[in-house]
């Protein structure tokens, strides 16, 4: 049996799976977010450790004899969390969140020092770590004094469950402090910030020993003691894992509240000017990068409140058949944009409206304009010299066959629906724990679920999805000089 922990912003999850990657079992425990302040999200550490606890005792309670077969953990978490302790180990203050924007100033002004970009190979964005140690420098200076280290929130995880300080290059990929394609910790960025080495955890591969259990906690599980623990990933890079997308040319499209164009690289291809996420992945020598759109169905949900109407009966007022663009358009900036323009201003809009733009209208160009910004993305990716031949969809968005047509002709790409599973960052982390263990190649372990269905694009409507799409591109430079 193999034990995945995945650390996530609403809670805990516990995965467990056997040698032929069947998942055994689960448990789960709730986390809250604290909001203190306008910007503002934090979590208190000690309450991931609470509800780890609780995920764990929930599987055991229905999988004991399981949970004493496990061979190896895997761990995943939510990235750039600023987690900070003293020498003793202590915690100094709250974890700030990666959704935290309180540090956008200093984020700012790291941007503005050329070498971030050029080491990291991404925009500092507010979120990320190292923007919140120099506002804590700035604003909590005596907290600061007492940094002895700096851990990533699944980092902190296992340092309570082996005692060690060990992060790994995904993960890390998100602080700022990584030089990118070295894979490893930059001096020189550290310094900018007034931190050093010592105060970052060691690195190791996704797929390498990061510690072993405590035999204190093998011993309240009934497990075994010893049991190595993986480096394990960020979220994301998690989640790609669980989703088989490890080999160049894979990628698949998330579309959740927010939307992810997520590819899998052989090679470092940054390209920050269009705000394209470089991170490395959890399997050595391969890197991923991002598009991310921050509405995506939530841009339909929005709609929906207004309209009055569900998601599900709006969508299906269009019926299955993909219509050609009628001429409306919508920019899905709701909460401002990330990729390609980096623009947490802009709003949305509505452009083309028309007497006879009815509600299937509104909801056809809101289902259109999410397409365009994914093809946004995957042109972003181009400049950066990646070449994507299909994509998987996931996501609760996922469900709307209209919209997934919409979205492969944006593309040109086919669209694969992967068969019912759960191939989320737990399945990954728990995959990553089978590798520690046994020394599997990590792509043989790390396969794409079976495909239920390909959505091919409508080669009938190609040339209406381009001229629309051009409308799209030309919206952004228009809007942008009357918005607030």
């Amino acid at each position: 049996m193999y034990l995945g922990l995945d650390l996530g912003t609403s809670g805990v999850k516990a995965l467990l799976i056997d040698a032929g990657q069947s998942i055994v079992g689960s448990g789960h425990a709730s986390l809250d977010v604290s909001r203190p302040h306008p910007g503002w999200s934090e979590q208190n550490p000690a309450e991931w450790i609470g509800a780890c606890e609780a995920a764990i005792a929930e599987l055991r309670s229905a999988h004991a004899k399981e949970l004493a077969a496990v061979k190896g953990i895997g761990l995943s978490g939510h990235m750039h969390g600023a987690t900070l302790l003293d020498a003793a180990d202590q915690v100094l203050r709250p974890c700030i969140l990666w959704n935290d924007t309180r540090s956008h100033a200093e984020a700012a002004a790291l941007d503005a020092d050329p070498r971030f970009r050029q080491l990291t190979g991404n925009i500092v964005f507010p979120g990320f770590t190292a923007p919140k140690l120099a506002w804590v420098k700035n604003n909590e200076p005596a907290v600061f004094a007492k940094v002895a280290k700096v851990l990533l929130p699944k980092d902190f995880l296992r340092l309570w469950l082996a005692g060690e300080h060990i992060s790994e290059m995904s993960d890390s990929a998100g602080t700022s402090w990584l030089d990118v394609g070295k894979r490893a910790w930059s001096a020189e960025l550290l310094a900018a910030t007034s931190l050093d080495e010592r105060q970052m955890p060691s690195l190791v591969e996704g797929t390498a020993k990061a510690g072993t259990l405590r035999s204190e906690l093998a011993t309240k599980w009934g497990m075994q003691a010893g049991i190595p623990i993986a480096g394990g990933a960020g979220d994301n890079a998690a989640s790609a894992c669980g989703m088989g997308t490890v080999g160049a040319g894979q990628a698949f499209v998330s579309l959740g509240t927010s939307g992810v164009l997520f590819a899998a690289n052989a090679a470092y291809l940054p390209n920050p000017e269009s705000a394209v996420h470089t991170f490395c992945h959890a399997l050595p020598g391969t890197w991923h990068q991002m598009g991310v759109i921050l509405s995506a169905t939530d841009s339909l949900n929005w709609l929906s409140g207004i309209a009055g109407k569900s998601a599900g009966e709006l969508t299906a007022e269009l019926g299955d058949a993909l219509q050609a663009p009628t001429g409306v358009s919508f920019l899905p900036y709701l909460s401002g944009e990330r990729t390609p323009h980096n623009d947490s201003a802009i709003r949305g809009a509505f452009t083309g409206l028309a007497h006879e733009s009815g509600r299937a209208a509104l909801t056809q160009a809101v289902l259109e304009g999410v397409a365009f910004a994914f093809r946004d993305s995957l042109e972003a990716l181009a400049k950066a010299g990646t070449t994507l031949t299909r994509v998987t969809a996931i996501g609760g968005g996922s469900r709307s066959r209209y919209w997934l047509k919409a979205i492969a002709t944006a593309l040109g790409l086919p669209v694969d629906i992967p068969a019912d599973g759960d191939f989320g960052a737990a399945f990954g982390a728990a995959r990553l724990g089978l590798i520690v263990a046994t020394g599997a190649d990590p792509r043989a372990v790390c396969t794409a679920p079976a495909t239920d269905a390909t959505v091919e694009p409508v080669a009938a409507l190609g040339g209406a999805y381009a001229d629309a799409y051009q409308r799209y591109r030309q919206l952004y430079p228009a809007i942008r000089p009357v918005t607030a």
